[in-house]
């Protein structure tokens, strides 16, 4: 059967050369997830999708096809504030990755597809060295939530108990933030006040920025199954050990 969608909202997440001049785009869509589209021409000198297909630029778009990848047949590009900084540049390229490598074809994701939007607009705002790891940290939970892995920084799973300031806790994947005495967990000696900071959205000390960076890459570990991500290496090649968020 053949399917044709029309005016579909959607962000470039990746894109590469395909066959001649065509190009393999991987989108993310409000009403559709991640959809991967073959731009005809795509790659062409004369074709304007080359300008208009670029990551973290919103568009309105159509496809059309029967196979598991459509062709796009339309195109309409819409204003948005611009990734200017390097740290925002990179970290957008970070949240692409993580879209483009973990999330399953063509499964709507309405909710993240919002905290995606609000995450580019925050980088698009950041001023020269701003702090992208809280922007970054709220969108990586957003992520994790809609895959299944949310959890509170408050409270642990395996006794349902609050986490208490001056305790100490672990944290797993697959059960989230858990006693002391909890085992098989990935993380431990996590400190109860960077917990309860963390749960406030207090991102001002360095223990909770700590904490959130440690919890959340193991996280995203955990959600990519060995998968490599480029970004990281490029992000560490870009700024100084002390800068860096992912």
């Amino acid at each position: 059967m053949r399917e044709a969608v029309q005016q579909e909202p959607a962000y470039v997440i990746h894109r590469r050369p395909w066959r001649e001049t065509a190009l393999l785009i991987d989108v993310f869509t409000l009403n559709h997830g991640r959809v991967s589209l073959v731009a005809r021409a795509g790659n062409s000198t004369k074709s304007p999708l080359k300008a208009q297909l670029q990551p973290f630029q919103p568009l309105l778009i159509d496809w059309a096809g029967k196979s598991n990848l459509k062709n796009l047949t339309q195109v309409e590009v819409r204003s948005a504030p611009r990734l200017n900084q390097n740290h925002a540049l990179y970290s957008g390229l970070y949240i692409n990755e993580l879209l483009q490598r973990i999330l399953p074809e063509a499964d709507p994701y309405p909710t993240l597809f919002a905290s995606y939007i609000e995450c580019l607009q925050r980088l698009a705002n950041l001023v020269p060295k701003g702090d992208v790891e809280p922007i970054l940290r709220r969108f990586e939970r957003a992520f994790a939530a809609s895959q299944g892995y949310d959890f509170a920084w408050d409270e642990t799973t395996d006794t349902g108990c609050p986490v208490v300031a001056g305790d100490c806790y672990g944290y797993d994947p697959a059960q989230g933030i858990v006693s002391a005495g909890c085992t098989g967990v990935r993380l431990s000696q996590l400190q109860g006040e960077a917990l309860l900071a963390l749960s406030a959205g207090d991102f001002d000390t360095d223990i909770a920025r700590k904490t959130a960076k440690r919890v959340m890459r193991v996280l995203v570990d955990f959600l990519l199954q060995g998968k490599p991500l480029h970004s990281r290496s490029l992000f560490s090649h870009s700024v100084s050990s002390s800068e860096r968020a992912l």
